[in-house]
């Protein structure tokens, strides 16, 4: 009889095999399914968090930027709808990339604003490979974001 232990976390598993069977100790297996979450939301970022997420060549997400202030009613409007749709794993570019979400503040952000020439808000700039591949001003509708979404 020949007889194996393995250690998995603080569990020992015992395989015994015998005459060609293989037997498993009451204990059984585990298995742990691990995934990076597909989405993130930088809420409120400040220009090193900007240019660290959507000015990543590396970064395999696209990343949909949203300028926003808080006195903005539109801004008010658009911004949950943003959060809702980039949090849905199934909501994809055209190109089957997953979303990232990242919102600046323009009364706090103000330089990082003008560099972009927001002029009116709401602002949404999209970027893909740490280029600015496309963008929309004023509040969409759920199906206007979802158009935009696909076209990137």
């Amino acid at each position: 009889m020949l007889s194996v232990t393995f250690k998995a976390s603080t569990r020992s598993l015992r395989f015994a095999s015998t005459a060609g069977h293989s037997l498993r100790s009451a204990v059984g297996l585990r298995q742990f399914h691990g995934s990076l979450k597909s989405q993130e939301h930088y809420l409120n970022a400040d220009e090193k968090t900007f240019e660290k997420v959507a000015l990543n060549p590396a970064n395999e997400k696209a990343v949909l930027v949203d300028f926003y202030a808080e006195w903005c009613n539109p801004c008010k409007m658009i911004s949950p709808l943003l959060e809702k749709l980039t949090s849905d794993e199934t909501v994809k570019t055209g190109s089957g990339r997953s979303l990232d979400l990242v919102t600046v503040d323009t009364d706090s952000e103000f330089d990082l604003a003008t560099k972009y020439k927001v002029r009116a808000l709401p602002t949404v700039i999209a970027f893909k490979d740490g280029q600015k591949v496309d963008q929309f001003v004023g509040a969409l509708n759920e199906d206007g974001i979802r158009q935009f979404i696909a076209k990137l």
